[in-house]
């Protein structure tokens, strides 16, 4: 359906008739100001008086297509139901110096832990439509680095751009939770649901991680907590190969206590593919239906009358350079002949 978003901007359609009809101010009797002219008087006058009915037509539709290009025309197409539902989900990932251990394997290529952990968590955040996305980072203490938003590409560049030891070594993990729960907004119909990734143990903060969960508990916030990091790994020195546990300070009973408390789940992510198939368990939570809202898509079609007002206030620029040149062309042959 085709409509004026401004239609009253028609109400000026008068306004030259009106300026027309107005009082003229009287002019003094002093001597006129006199311009240099490449036409004489008279072929200029006789020229005038035959382009008049042009000139004025053509102000006439400049004018009119002004006025519709200020009225703002638009295609209104047909009405689309969007569902209005999701979760407040906010993602808090360790970069304490821990997470440059590398245990971790992308596509036959070994990597350290934050590597792998955008490598898997970009794919997730493309498929939280719907879904309001805020981005947490910590390590000496907790920073917020995105607040929630539908603007899902614009986390997953913050959370690219993060590097290891950003906000320090140690590990905050009570203050990356409580700093997550005081970004939730009072929503009576909504899942705040808190994503936290670490390697570790707590290690610094204002915030103990029972406090934390007081204050989850409280807010009525759901954390998931995820312990990244392989079980084995094979360390090379002077007298040969070993095998470790790089995995030995993560804290599984702190993080387990945490999820379980908010009726969440722990996740234990020993490469990507374990961490792969969490985000897809994360993926079934079930969204908060609210009421579905109509949306009209809009072409906006200011551009054509604005175009045509363009091209029409070119013509008298064209017809009089026209007549001028035809005019000199005139001038020089008679120059000629005589």
């Amino acid at each position: 359906m085709f409509e004026f978003a401004w239609w009253w901007v028609w109400f000026a359609l008068p306004l030259p008739v009106v300026f027309y009809f107005l009082p003229r101010i009287e002019r003094s009797g002093g001597a006129a100001l006199r311009l240099p002219s490449l036409m004489p008087s008279d072929a200029l006058v006789g020229h005038t008086q035959k382009r008049s009915r042009w000139l004025l037509l053509c102000a006439t539709l400049v004018w009119v297509c002004l006025l519709a290009a200020a009225a703002r025309p638009q295609w209104l197409g047909e009405p689309v139901s969007i569902p209005n539902e999701g979760r407040e989900l906010m993602l808090a990932v360790d970069l304490s110096g821990s997470m440059k251990i590398d245990d971790m394997e992308i596509n036959g290529r070994q990597v350290n832990r934050l590597t792998m952990i955008k490598s898997v968590l970009n794919d997730f955040i493309k498929r939280r439509v719907g879904d309001r996305l805020g981005l947490i980072l910590f390590a000496d203490t907790a920073y917020l680095q995105a607040p929630l938003t539908y603007d899902r590409e614009t986390v997953a560049t913050l959370l690219d751009e993060s590097v290891i030891g950003l906000v320090g070594e140690q590990t905050a993990i009570g203050d990356a939770i409580g700093l997550a729960v005081k970004r939730f907004k009072k929503r009576e119909n909504s899942n705040n649901v808190v994503i936290l990734l670490t390697d570790g143990q707590n290690t610094a903060g204002n915030i103990s991680p029972e406090q934390a969960k007081e204050l989850a508990i409280e807010s009525g916030a759901t954390l998931y907590t995820i312990g990244v990091g392989a079980d084995k790994m094979m360390i090379r020195s002077f007298f040969g190969s070993r095998q470790v546990n790089p995995s030995q300070e993560l804290d599984e009973k702190m993080l387990t206590d945490l999820a379980e408390s908010t009726n969440g789940q722990y996740f234990r992510a020993r490469n990507a593919q374990e961490l792969e198939a969490i985000y897809l368990t994360l993926d079934k939570l079930e969204p908060i239906e609210g009421e579905a809202r109509k949306m009209r898509p809009q072409t906006a079609l200011f551009y054509w009358p604005l175009t045509v007002a363009l091209l029409l206030s070119l013509i008298p620029a064209l017809l009089y350079a026209g007549q001028n040149l035809r005019f000199k062309v005139r001038h020089l042959r008679k120059g000629e002949t005589q």
